[in-house]
């Protein structure tokens, strides 16, 4: 008996590639991983606007304020440049532009100039009753009167003449708080303090460079 021959199976044709046959996208990788996000960058020290926010400060930006402080009144004071008022305080003028920067005015010239007031935060020493006490203000006007009241209340103490300390009566300090300080005009408190020798010192200012 024949047997039938075998057909022979045809080779697996192997499918190629259609020309028009969209490529499969591959995931990209992030650029930015690996970097520090900007959520992660150090914040940058903003100014003081409390006397609780000067006090958190390093030592180094407390330095660094007072500084400027002087630099600004000295500018507005002496009428001198910025220049040198900085190079006499000791400190990088474009350090005092940068956190005095609402105390200048910038002329034509492009020189700055100190304005006839601002709202800095100062840490300044005032009288009471019962002995001296540090307190913050915000603005020169408030510093501005505190120092006369302290010259008035020195002549007093040094002559004995009371008249300088009489157009301070029912006058106060507002705090950076918004409360108001009374100055005080009671001479029988003010000679206590005076014999105790609370009320001798050289400054006004809680904190001097």
């Amino acid at each position: 008996m024949k047997r039938k021959p075998q057909k022979q199976s045809s080779p697996t044709k192997k499918s190629t590639p259609s020309l028009n046959q969209t490529p499969r996208a591959t995931k990209s990788r992030p650029k930015n991983k690996g970097l520090p996000s900007k959520s992660r960058a150090k914040p940058r020290l903003a100014a003081p606007r409390t006397e609780a926010e000067y006090l958190a400060k390093p030592e180094k930006f407390k330095d660094t304020w007072d500084r400027v402080l002087g630099v600004v009144s000295k500018m507005r004071r002496e009428k001198i440049s910025l220049t040198q008022a900085s190079r006499d305080a000791g400190i990088n003028p474009r350090t005092v532009t940068r956190w005095g920067k609402t105390a200048l005015q910038k002329q034509k010239n492009g020189k700055y100039a100190a304005k006839k007031s601002d709202s800095l935060l100062r840490l300044v020493i005032i009288p009471t009753p019962d002995g001296t006490r540090d307190i913050a203000v915000r603005g020169s006007k408030q510093v501005t009167l505190l120092a006369e009241y302290w010259n008035a209340l020195h002549r007093y103490l040094q002559t004995g003449d009371s008249s300088p300390l009489k157009k301070f009566q029912g006058k106060h300090i507002v705090d950076a708080k918004g409360v108001d300080i009374p100055l005080s005009v009671d001479l029988s408190a003010l000679n206590r303090l005076g014999s105790a020798g609370v009320l001798s010192f050289e400054s006004l200012y809680a904190r001097t460079t």
